[in-house]
This record gives C-alpha cells, structure tokens and sequence, in this order.
C-alpha cells in the first residue's frame, strides 16, 4: 500500500504539471524535450532501483521499526498525534534543507549534487535528475533523522508524498501569475522561487535552498526573491557545463569521478563575490 501510495501520486502529480506546462509555460525552453526527458527520467529509473535494492520505502521502514523498539523522541514523550504530524512534517523539511545547504558547500556533495544542476532548462524532470548515489546517501540521512525523531510511519509516508509532489512542483515550468506567486510563497516554495537556485551566477545557485516550506531561507538568510537579470532572462545550469552533447545519462553517472576544475567552481566563485561585495 506504502508504495503504491508514493507512485501512484507521484504519477498523477508528473501527468498534471506536465499538461500545465504544455498549456502555460513559464519560459521558452532552449533544448528539445525529448533528449533531457530521456536523460532524467533514466536518471529516476536507476534512483528508484537503487532504493528497491535498499529495501524499498527505507524512511518508513525505518520509522515502523523506530517505533516497534520506542526508539527516538516522539516515541518517548507520547503527544498528541497531530502534533507528532506535524513536528515530523516541518523537522524533516528542515533535516532536507540543511542538507540541500551542505549539499552545495562540501566539495565531496558537491560532486553528487551538480548532476541536478547540470541541466541546462529546468522543468518538472529537473526535480528528479539526482546521481543515483546522492539519492543512496539522501535516504541514509533521513533514516537517521527519522530514528532520531521517533517519527510516526505514516507521517514519513505523508512527507514522501509531499516531498515528491513539490520535487516536480518547485522545478516545474508552469505559469504562476505574479500576485498569486507572491502569496504563495509566504509559506510554500514556488517554481519562480526555486527557479533563482538553478541560475549559472554562483550566489543565486546558493539560495533558496527549501524544498517544500519557503520560512528556512528567509529564517536562515538564504532566501532571494528573484534572479539578477529575471525568470525570463536568466541562465540556467552552471558555467562550466553548457554542453548538452556531453550531459547524456552516462556522462551524468560518471560526471561525480572526475576531477576537473569545476568540482569546486561553485564554491570558489561564491567566495570571490562575497569579497567583491565587502
């Protein structure tokens, strides 16, 4: 039932920003679909079989089996179900953002993570073009929080849901009005606010790190409202890979093991800004 509750939204999710990108797109995509589309939803093909061979739904494993042994907070202090819910919800939203962050500033994730922003458009399957080992070490991580938590089984379920829906929501090219967005995103991160994160300029690539709840980067001073040069003239993916003849499936899979100049660009570039700045 876990599995076919995470798949079956995430189809039904996939289907409809799909169509509202069809319908109403955000920007004019530089790139056929075709080749990208291929690209990442392999990409999420050999994710989800690694997962499978971890043990399938490893985060709600891991909070059924928490719980089974009382082992973590919430299995000790015994509240109110629907404050447990949403303790859970909010901290793991957090848990993510705090690795999103470490994600883009230590070099050894960095390596992992710059398979994602390698794309060179954004769209709904940019939020499922992770390196297969990044998604291992990910599900790790919120093993380990899950534990720690005690978190119920069925509210890590609910934040998979969630989780997977705003992946494709947030890197989707749909048309939101502005006055809507702006409404929106006093609590929610929206595609225009996370669209920034995917910018080639260094500073705005380490902003708006949130995946679901937009109060992390405002609360952690991450938070930028727009890009420098606007959603419809902004660059997207990062200097060094512009490419697209050389970010094929295999070469994504591999990108992490070589050693080029551009595995800590990002970061040296952030510093040169942030001096230039002073």
């Amino acid at each position: 039932m876990e599995t076919t509750l995470r798949v079956g939204s995430f189809v039904v999710v996939f289907a409809l920003l799909a169509g509202w990108e069809l319908w109403r797109p955000r920007r004019v995509l530089s790139q056929a679909k075709n080749l990208r589309w291929l690209t990442n939803l392999s990409l999420v093909l050999v994710d989800s079989l690694l997962l499978r061979l971890m043990g399938g739904i490893v985060a709600f494993a891991a909070a059924v089996y928490a719980q089974q042994h009382g082992w973590g907070w919430l299995n000790a202090v015994h509240w109110p179900q629907w404050i447990e819910f949403v303790i859970v919800i909010f901290a793991l939203d957090f848990a993510l953002y705090l690795q999103h962050v470490m994600s883009h500033f230590l070099p050894v994730f960095w390596r992992l993570h710059k398979v994602h922003h390698t794309d060179l458009d954004i769209d709904l399957t940019t939020g499922v073009r992770f390196h297969p080992i990044e998604i291992g070490v990910s599900m790790l991580y919120k093993v380990g929080i899950v534990t720690a938590l005690g978190a119920s089984p069925w509210a890590v379920l609910i934040f998979e849901v969630i989780l997977n829906a705003m992946a494709l929501f947030t890197h989707s090219n749909a048309y939101i009005p502005e006055k809507l967005d702006h409404a929106l995103r006093r609590a929610l991160v929206t595609p225009d606010m996370h669209r920034v994160h995917h910018s080639t300029i260094p500073h705005e690539t380490n902003s708006n790190f949130g995946t679901f709840v937009s109060w992390w980067d405002k609360l952690c001073g991450t938070y930028r409202a727009a890009p420098a040069l606007g959603q419809l003239g902004m660059e997207i993916g990062l200097k060094e890979y512009r490419d697209p003849t050389r970010l094929g499936f295999v070469q994504l899979l591999l990108l992490p093991f070589q050693n080029t100049p551009a595995n800590d660009s990002l970061q040296k570039d952030e510093k040169l800004v942030a001096k230039s700045e002073q």
